[in-house]
């Protein structure tokens, strides 16, 4: 062993973190009593109903907002590309890797969102890795909330720009994050996602619109989880809030109401050629799969049709159903949101009415509070052996004692299952708290 001054020279065990990981024995834990809720082996399609591990479960912990990922026409464009262009490319979209049915479904993309262009990618997260790392440099600054996807963290951190993050929702921080970017020397570039993942609360999008432009920032919105859920044309939170002409850059994806894997980033066409021929993600990855661009222009082509509105409505009267219902049996789940006063009860799916006629909505994404990490897990548990699946965020993806159910809906829910699945809650919450103790309750008021 070689020694300098009487220390060794080699190197600390790069595993050694591994052995030593703060959660390891925590997991270990979780797995001897049964209680570790990921990586569960899922047999059919993501349907309403999927078969999972030897059993039928009421899926209310999927993406598949519109339900679309077994319809007969996305299935189709799946095949057809398939069948066209084979089952992969084998280079990059750079070189050997871009199709008639890339041009084609970023043609129709751009239209849908109301952009002059739009780039599609491999994956959703690739799409923002490619956008920061190449629109920022270690000279610029980029504005984030803490909620944000971990794929827009990621973004930065690759760009190496300087980093001003603000707590979730809070607008004062923002504020004062865009002062203090001010005297940084670069751009500045805000990003916030439309809908959050987790809380699946609308970001105030009009008021940091307006910070960003006060300031001379840039802004980009992840419409991850908006685009094909919100909105009369199922664009988004930024058509919702009638701010689509006032955004820099969308970026959206495949993964959720478009029924595959992708993603897409739309903007001026300067802005989605530099990116074109810049974003390193974009450059040195293999292009999408042929199936999986087959898949998404087909579902996007039903979103657009007339077909789309009722999907759209369909789709949050689930979550209007299961959040009304998830209240009612005293689980603690946020309010419905409460829109700006010039949108009306009914202008778009999912926009209702409340006792003083203000216009509210519920996103198909509907977390449950439980705060403690291991009555998340074992309630989880609870829920998964009485026949619904659901998923489960845990510190260190919530803050402490910010442990959640994470509940979402499809537009091919049905009443009676929804109905069902509420069933199965009040059964499931009454013998869990009889036997660890009362869950958080909803915030009054």
């Amino acid at each position: 062993m070689a020694e300098r001054n009487g220390k060794s020279t080699l190197p600390v065990d790069l595993f050694a973190k591994i052995r030593s990981h703060e959660r390891r024995a925590l997991l270990a834990a979780a797995r001897q009593e049964g209680i570790l809720p990921y990586f569960h082996v899922i047999g059919s399609p993501a349907r309403a109903i999927v078969e999972m591990e030897g059993a039928s479960r009421i899926m209310l912990g999927s993406n598949n907002y519109l339900g679309l990922t077994d319809d007969p026409r996305v299935l189709e464009g799946a095949r057809d590309a398939l069948e066209r262009y084979g089952s992969g490319l084998t280079g990059s979209r750079l070189l050997n890797g871009t199709t008639p049915l890339h041009i084609e479904l970023e043609a129709e993309l751009a239209e849908w969102m109301g952009t002059e262009s739009a780039l599609t990618f491999t994956t959703g997260h690739q799409a923002n890795l490619s956008a920061l790392s190449a629109l920022l440099t270690p000279s610029d600054t980029v504005i984030v909330d803490t909620a944000d996807h971990a794929s827009i963290l990621d973004g930065a951190a690759l760009a190496r720009a300087k980093l001003r993050p603000f707590r979730h929702n809070r607008l004062s921080r923002l504020e004062q994050m865009l002062e203090r970017a001010a005297s940084d020397g670069g751009g500045v570039l805000v990003v916030v996602d439309s809908v959050f993942s987790m809380e699946g609360d609308i970001a105030p999008l009009r008021r940091i619109c307006e910070l960003a432009r006060n300031h001379g920032a840039r802004l980009m919105v992840d419409e991850a989880h908006g685009a094909g859920v919100l909105g009369a044309l199922g664009q988004g939170a930024c058509e919702l809030l009638g701010l689509a002409d006032r955004v820099d850059l969308r970026m959206g994806t495949f993964s959720k109401s478009l029924a595959s894997c992708g993603g897409f980033i739309a903007a001026t066409e300067e802005v989605i050629e530099y990116l074109r021929i810049t974003a390193r993600p974009f450059l040195f990855t293999a292009s999408g799969v042929p199936a999986a661009l087959g898949a998404s222009l087909a579902a996007l082509r039903i979103l657009r049709s007339a077909e789309g509105p009722a999907l759209l409505e369909r789709l949050l009267a689930n979550a209007w159903l299961l959040h009304e219902g998830l209240l009612q049996l005293g689980f603690a789940v946020s309010p419905p949101q409460t829109l700006p006063e010039d949108i009306l009860p009914g202008s778009a799916p999912g926009v209702r009415a409340d006792a003083d006629g203000r216009a509210q909505i519920v996103t198909p994404i509907i977390p449950i509070l439980v705060e403690d990490d291991w009555k998340a897990a074992l309630l989880w548990r609870a829920l998964y052996d009485a026949g619904i699946f659901v998923n489960t965020a845990l510190h260190p993806a919530v803050p402490p004692g910010g442990a959640l159910l994470r509940t979402s809906v499809m537009a091919t829910h049905d009443q009676a299952t929804i109905e069902h699945a509420l069933e199965i809650f009040a059964r499931v919450k009454r013998e869990f708290e009889a036997a660890h103790g009362p869950l958080p309750q909803p915030a009054s008021g």
